[in-house]
């Protein structure tokens, strides 16, 4: 008989919001993998839990080393807890890699459901719920991060992002060069914790508010594109659309081709809009140079 592995959601900042599985299943464990072991054992104290079972840490820099080595514990039918530090393992966290090995391995997999900062934040924010993507977190590297963006700067469905409090900046401002100046945005600090926070508004307003710095642990919730036609979209949006693919090293030819296709327009207008934006910031808005 093989094992099992259990996936576990931990408290995103509240203890409280513990689910009543987990002590249950802490304490059954045989091998519990912890993305940081100290943070368990202050979660296994808070809790009143004692364990039994063996731990090992299980992390960015040894996830791929260490899968093996738990994969054969399942297999050998073991009952393998994995808990990371906050929310669902391998949702922006380790697990993955295991939980592909397990399956691949006839493990049966199961999770003890918990807190989540993605539909935390999202349930918060005041945007659609209704049709999300999440989409982790971005490149750190800036001329990716706005590659990335790009990629969904037309998706409808609203996007949740995971961000580090010394990026969040960068991010926003990024946001706002892709996305459009008045895109509606939400950035959830600390959920759950003692300084939460939730600042909503428009994307330029909110990178204005993270300019000074901002602590904490952060979730960004964007709107989704408007739904708009071909007709709707002025010549200051279309020489933007072609701008961002440009900072993102598309040669101006291949961005005014890439436009009119998502756009529906004839490639001649993008053109024509690009040029026109082109001679009126050479010229001035009095006509001279």
């Amino acid at each position: 008989m093989t094992g099992t592995l259990v996936l576990a959601g931990t408290p995103i900042g509240d203890v409280a919001d513990a689910p009543p599985r987990l002590a249950a299943e802490l304490a059954a464990a045989e091998v519990i993998a912890a993305e940081d072991t100290r943070r368990l054992r202050r979660l296994t104290q808070a809790l009143g839990v004692h364990t039994t079972g063996r731990i090992v840490s299980y992390f960015e820099g040894n996830e791929a080393a260490r899968t093996p080595e738990l994969a054969d514990a399942l297999e050998a039918g073991a009952r393998v807890l994995l808990v990371t530090d906050a929310g669902m393992p391998s949702v922006s966290d380790p697990g993955y890699r295991l939980v592909a090995a397990a399956v691949e391995r006839g493990v049966k997999v199961t999770a003890v459901p918990g807190p989540s900062a993605v539909l935390t934040a999202l349930a918060v924010s005041g945007l659609p719920v209704d049709r999300f993507c999440f989409e982790g977190f971005l490149p750190r590297k800036g001329g990716e991060r706005r590659s990335r963006l790009r990629e969904v700067a037309d998706e409808r469905r609203t996007l949740v992002y995971f961000e580090a409090p010394h990026r969040l900046d960068d991010t926003l401002a990024a946001m706002t060069e892709v996305f459009g100046a008045d895109r509606r945005a939400a950035v959830c600090r600390e959920l759950t914790k003692t300084y939460e926070e939730v600042r909503r508004g428009p994307l330029e307003e909110l990178a204005a508010w993270a300019a000074d710095g901002v602590r904490g642990e952060i979730t960004i919730v964007v709107e989704g594109a408007p739904e708009t036609g071909p007709q709707d979209l002025g010549p200051e949006e279309l020489v933007r659309r072609v701008h961002v693919r440009e900072e993102a090293g598309e040669r101006r030819k291949e961005a005014i081709a890439a436009v009119a296709a998502e756009t529906g327009l004839p490639k001649r207008e993008v053109f024509d809009a690009v040029v026109a934006a082109k001679n009126a910031a050479r010229t001035g808005p009095a006509g001279g140079k």
